[in-house]
């Protein structure tokens, strides 16, 4: 039966992702790397939720919360902060310019060099970190339901192994072949499928716990470990410093909101759904919706792990990454299971498909295009595009297993590699939007610091600093650099802001009510449950 439920809800998505696309043209520049810019805000903000919510959020973060508690919560709710950020300043700009890649931006704001070594640290945090993190966590949590090794008699390595391939397998097919607009069909639907069966999973937990009672469950759960359910306290745990507290609540003031400005407003995996609106008012719609989400998204991505506290007690303090499947293989009737395991692939693949896509369309039009051969076609750069993703993807296959048994969890560990990429080039392109004394000698100066600064001192001096502080400490030092840089070795560069004529830019009436809405409820939020 649950094979069954499988079958049936992955078909479904696959058949409605490929009717959706049979008449659109995948052989044009904006068709396969955009969606031929025709996404509305529905399907721009399944989109994002799918490509940002996957199992390292789903097996990670509720590992991490079942270990450290709710204060975890602040990587999700602070995104509905950026989210209106992009919606209100990044997204008018970015559809004004008729950009395809961030790193575009960066040509026509400095040079082509600057351009050429964000796309490359691009594609390198995609293929180092979030390919593999995404494939292995993924392959864990199909492993742990479906006990893969068992059907196949094999030992746990080797089916987590092949559940590694077959994903991987599946997502570059999707990422090959049906280009941005498949991978933006299919999120819509398998998020509908995450926010479902995700909900499902806390929901049937409170109602066993509370004997048939969802408020009395919840009580039961919050009786047993009250101090676990404050997003603002934390009391590192023996011999915990403040270089492995997991979230102190300060970092919301020093280096968190540059990294989820960066990622909500400059990340290519995100943006580029941004990019393939339709217009302005369905961009700033999608980004919105997408805010929302994001402030609801704890109650499948960290209560679970807080209800797993409540059954597991501290027995699994040493591998919290098991907690969520174990979780899920209590509460989950068999015939439910097939059903989640096909949401849980869904979300899989919908990351995995995006960092392919996301990282085909850098190579192929800000590497290949640029210095490789400038007068390619758009068929051409398209066939590259797809050689890249099956690349990158046999890569990501490779090394996922070698992530294992990271000793914060996984999600942790996507966070600490992420701040070797994302604060130096989240430094540079708010540089480049807000400090026109800025040059381009400087930007390149400023790139090169900040990503020597954060490996050395989280690395190899290894200061006791949380490393989100050293995020924060980081972006200020590299916007100094970059000023004194362009002082003394280059002249600031002239930079209009041109429109392309490609899109509508008549905003959404709502957009700037709705980030009021999103702001006030992210504040109210934090002071109640900060009050626990």
């Amino acid at each position: 039966m649950a094979l069954f439920t499988f079958l049936l809800f992955t078909g479904f998505v696959a058949f409605y992702a490929t009717w959706k696309l049979r008449r659109d043209k995948l052989d044009t520049q904006d068709g396969y790397f955009l969606g031929g810019r025709s996404l509305t805000g529905i399907v721009i903000a399944g989109s994002l939720l799918l490509t940002n919510i996957s199992t390292e959020h789903l097996v990670g973060m509720n590992g991490s919360s079942y270990r450290n508690g709710a204060i975890i919560v602040a990587w999700e709710v602070t995104s509905a902060l950026a989210l209106v950020i992009a919606a209100l300043y990044f997204a008018p700009r970015y559809l004004k310019m008729g950009l395809t890649t961030i790193p575009e931006f960066l040509e026509k704001r400095f040079d082509g060099l600057t351009r050429t070594l964000v796309a490359l640290l691009l594609i390198l945090s995609f293929v180092l970190t979030l390919l593999p993190i995404v494939l292995y966590t993924g392959a864990l949590n199909i492993e742990a339901i479906f006990e893969i090794s068992e059907l196949l008699n094999v030992t746990t390595e080797h089916g987590i192994w092949i559940t590694i391939v077959v994903v991987g397998t599946i997502g570059a097919v999707y990422a090959i072949f049906g280009g941005l607009k498949m991978v933006a069909y299919t999120d819509t639907i398998n998020g509908f499928g995450l926010l479902v069966a995700g909900l499902l999973v806390p929901i049937l937990a409170l109602l066993a716990i509370g004997d048939g009672n969802l408020f009395e469950g919840m009580g039961a759960v919050f009786k047993n470990s009250p101090e676990k359910f404050n997003v603002i306290s934390h009391e590192p745990g023996v011999g915990e410093g403040a270089r492995t507290s997991i979230l102190p609540f300060e970092v919301l003031f020093t280096g968190l909101m540059v990294n989820q400005i960066y990622f909500w407003t400059m990340h290519q995996s995100i943006i580029q759904r941004v990019l393939g609106a339709v217009n302005l008012k369905e961009a700033q719609k999608g980004l919105l919706y997408t805010g929302l989400l994001k402030i609801l998204v704890p109650l499948i991505i960290v209560l679970p792990g807080l209800i797993g506290f409540y059954y597991f007690g501290e027995s699994l303090y040493d591998n919290p990454d098991n907690v969520y499947p174990l979780l899920v293989k209590k509460v989950l009737p068999l015939w439910l299971t097939g059903f989640f395991v096909a949401v849980m692939m869904g979300a899989i693949l919908s990351t995995f498909n995006s960092a392919l896509n996301s990282a085909a369309t850098v190579f192929s039009l800000d590497i290949f295009k640029r210095y490789i051969q400038r007068d390619a076609s758009e068929k051409k750069l398209v066939s590259l595009g797809r050689w890249t993703s099956a690349l990158l993807a046999i890569f990501a296959i490779g090394i996922a297993p070698f992530v294992a048994k990271a000793p914060e969890g996984l999600y942790q560990l996507l966070q600490q590699l992420n701040g070797i990429f994302f604060i130096p080039i989240a430094s540079v392109i708010i540089a480049g939007f807000l400090f026109p004394k800025v040059s381009a000698s400087g930007a390149k100066i400023g790139l090169l610091f900040g990503l020597l600064f954060y490996i050395i001192m989280y690395y190899v001096v290894q200061v006791d600093l949380h490393f989100v502080h050293i995020w924060g400490l980081e972006f200020v030092l590299n916007i100094l650099i970059m000023h004194l840089a362009s002082r003394f070795f280059g002249r600031e560069a002239k930079f209009e802001m041109v429109d392309s004529g490609k899109l509508d830019l008549k905003p959404w009436k709502y957009a700037k009510g709705f980030s009021l809405f999103l702001v006030v409820f992210t504040v109210i939020l934090y002071l109640v449950l900060g009050n626990v």
